[in-house]
């Protein structure tokens, strides 16, 4: 595997605060490692810190990229020899909710796909659900407000803040039924080529069978107990820019190695 990461807007030398520990990490274990010009791809270049080796898969570990972001970091990649472990496709798949909701519906709240100016009187008319989890095809709100809503006018006020926050509305609204959780239950689970990696060893057959479900190379799933004590899906991630949470720096670069 070959791991590209941000590097720090003030010194090209090194990789963003956020992904050192990883970075020196994975070249600590000869994992071949560059560093994208920060600067650069914030205009929409992408300049890296190295070559690319041959036929060894590239994966990026860094900030979430929107699609065209993605796409032109792909193109870059190709243009230098290198190759992407992950399609723009794949990356999609993963990274937007319509990507992998129809596939593992079963074990997730039950979601509704709308745009931002939909008559949401009407939908929660229809759907009289007791409250409603608001997020656009990626992420949720997370102020200290939070993402849940009562009714249609929670629903916009949700959707006014996300746009304010993140500066749009990445491909448009999801509203998933609103489930009760219990408190930190959430865990992370990692998927590489098609294996299943924990934090502790320990992974759940409810995980084991969404990962059957996904065909995608590399990504997470989130888990989480409800107040029932089921295991429910919270969401699939992309891999490349999914936060380890719960691992231990060590252990995350570890899946690279035995691949």
């Amino acid at each position: 595997m070959q791991i590209i990461y941000p590097d720090d807007f003030s010194n090209q030398a090194r990789p963003d605060e956020i992904f050192e520990q990883e970075y020196l990490c994975a070249q600590q274990n000869r994992i071949h490692c560059l560093l994208l010009n920060s600067e650069a791809a914030a205009m929409g270049k992408y300049k890296f810190s190295g070559v690319f080796e041959p036929d060894i898969p590239v994966i990026w570990r860094g900030w979430m990229l929107n699609v065209d972001e993605y796409r032109l970091l792909h193109q870059a990649v190709t243009g230098r020899g290198g190759k992407m472990l992950e399609s723009v496709e794949d990356y999609i798949g993963n990274h937007h909710i319509t990507g992998w909701y129809e596939r593992c519906k079963a074990y997730t709240p039950e979601t509704v796909i709308t745009t931002p100016d939909a008559d949401f009187e009407a939908l929660t008319s229809q759907l009289q659900w007791p409250a409603y989890f608001v997020k656009d095809y990626v992420k949720s709100l997370t102020t200290s407000r939070g993402s849940v809503a009562k009714d249609a006018g929670e629903i916009r006020e949700v959707i006014r803040l996300i746009e304010h926050y993140r500066g749009n509305i990445e491909g448009g609204v999801s509203l998933r039924r609103f489930e009760s959780l219990v408190k930190d239950s959430e865990r992370r689970y990692f998927v590489l080529n098609g294996r299943v990696f924990s934090a502790d060893d320990r992974v759940p057959e409810l995980v084991s069978e969404i990962a059957r479900r996904v065909d995608t190379p590399f990504y997470s799933i989130d888990v989480a107990e409800n107040s029932a004590g089921e295991l429910r899906l919270i969401e699939i991630g992309d891999g490349q820019v999914s936060d380890i949470k719960e691992w231990g720096v060590e252990r995350f670069v570890s899946v690279f190695r035995v691949q």
